[in-house]
């Protein structure tokens, strides 16, 4: 372990999030916020002094960073940004005690959405910013913006990509990593400018951008207390949810799509995959809740919403959806077990593992019938070995099991099964909404300081995909 090197790394990271801090700093100057100023200055020293006494004490060391570093350096990196981002909220008192402050940034950061906010309109314009902006800082990752900017570093950046990156595969787009990490970053700029755009047509700029944060980010906070159906307009749900669905999509397909190989970024499996349970389980929905709405048309907007908001794990909300049918609630969980696609800024368990899963049950079907048939297991459009299903199989296992565990824990606090069940897995797959207590009217300041801090770890396992940070609690990664 090089744990000089991760600690410079570390210091120099936060270094980057103290910079992105300074927009929502001079926000509060603009609303003349004096407690938001003050907060935010404090915060910022911390930061200040917290990277100078770290890039004094590691100043000889040569900078290298292997891959079992790159799982403590990134892990640090969430758990330690989250610990600043979370000062503003404490000390401009938005939040009584500092685990609640901590977790609100955690699902920030994590893009999870989840809120222990019950009221959010009378904060502070340049914290709820600030709130927002982890959303999209985290969409496509911390740790990937830092190795898309500080090309002067001279390390290869891949290792600490796969470690922050999500999804069952690594798509390099240009033979360095730090190209690739800021073409990533670029596309996603782009689709970002050009929803807040469109949002200003019907919504203030402030607005458009913290909405513009939360559907990047495939996260889901809102400055509004009814999420987005706060602006009851049916052009901003359709806008939203265009670009919900654009942002749980592959990013690495954009990046083909420009290079010019639209028609082979149109056939992914995963895609199409993608696409295809949104349309069904939108329609599904929007029939059985056509007389709710009066029209089908009108339930088919609602339903899509819904459906896109779970599916990309972004947690926005137009309706309270624990009032529609048992048998679209039941879709609505199931969608809880999928995610957004691989190389996308979406949580859970993800489109392609899914597929692969399938595919598995298939082929293990034909096993049973044609016992000396060959039958080749498939990722998507690529053949894959058996080693590489088995790490999926094992994923969606420590998944389910680690959900189940989180359960437990949230039921320590009395709250009934569907309430505790959907709240440890909205937050395990950066979901942010689910049902019962935790639906789209519910939040989690009914949970205690303690199930709240569980919570953030779930948050943290969740956005890492597991093993990032399960590595770190078994003996043999310590091992010289």
């Amino acid at each position: 372990m090089h744990i000089k090197s991760v600690l410079r790394f570390l210091a120099l990271i936060q270094i980057l999030v103290g910079f992105c801090m300074l927009v929502p700093f001079a926000l509060a100057f603009y609303y003349e916020e004096d407690a938001a100023i003050e907060a935010f200055g404090i915060t910022e020293c911390c930061i200040a002094v917290f990277a100078l006494i770290t890039l004094l004490a590691t100043r000889r060391e040569t900078i290298t960073i292997k891959a079992r570093d790159s799982y403590l350096l990134v892990t640090l990196v969430w758990i330690v940004a989250t610990a600043f981002g979370a000062l503003p909220l404490y000390l401009t008192e938005t939040f009584e005690t500092y685990p609640s402050c901590y977790f609100e940034i955690m699902s920030g950061f994590t893009t999870t959405g989840a809120t222990a906010l019950s009221s959010i309109e009378d904060k502070l314009r340049s914290i709820l910013f600030w709130r927002g902006m982890t959303n999209w800082l985290g969409g496509m990752g911390i740790v990937v913006l830092f190795v898309a900017l500080i090309p002067f570093m001279g390390i290869k950046g891949t290792s600490l990509v796969n470690a922050e990156s999500v999804g069952p595969t690594k798509d390099k787009l240009t033979p360095k990593t730090q190209h690739t990490a800021f073409a990533l970053w670029a596309i996603y700029t782009v689709f970002s400018v050009i929803q807040v755009l469109l949002l200003w047509i019907r919504i203030p700029l402030y607005d458009a951008v913290t909405v513009m944060f939360g559907t990047m980010g495939a996260a889901g906070f809102s400055a509004k207390n009814s999420s987005i159906g706060g602006y009851h307009s049916a052009y901003v749900d359709v806008v939203v949810t265009i670009f919900m669905i654009i942002a749980g999509s592959n990013f690495s397909l954009y990046f083909k799509a420009i290079k010019g190989h639209l028609r082979e970024s149109a056939k992914d499996k995963e895609l199409r995959l993608y696409l295809s349970i949104i349309a069904i389980f939108s329609v599904a929905i929007a029939i059985d809740v056509s007389d709710t709405y009066g029209s089908f048309l009108t339930a088919l907007r609602y339903a899509a919403f819904h459906v896109a908001s779970i599916i990309t794990t972004t947690g926005f909300a137009t309706y309270d959806y624990n009032f529609w049918p048992q048998f679209s609630k039941t879709l609505l969980v199931i969608l809880f077990f999928v995610g957004g696609c691989a190389g996308s800024a979406g949580g859970g368990i993800k489109v392609s593992r899914v597929g692969a899963m399938i595919s598995l049950a298939r082929n293990t079907i034909k096993k049973r019938l044609h016992p000396n048939a060959v039958v080749p297991l498939k990722l998507g459009d690529t053949t894959v070995d058996q080693s590489v299903m088995l790490s999926i199989a094992g994923f969606v296992g420590a998944y389910i099991i680690t959900g189940l565990a989180g359960t437990l824990i949230y039921s320590l606090s009395g709250y009934d099964f569907e309430t505790c069940f959907t709240a440890s897995f909205l937050l395990l797959g950066n979901i942010g909404i689910g049902m019962g207590a935790v639906g789209p009217s519910g939040n989690f300041s009914i949970f205690s300081d303690a199930i709240l801090t569980a919570g953030s770890f779930l948050m943290l396992v969740g956005r890492l995909e597991l093993f990032t940070v399960f590595a770190l609690f078994t003996r043999g990664f310590w091992k010289k």
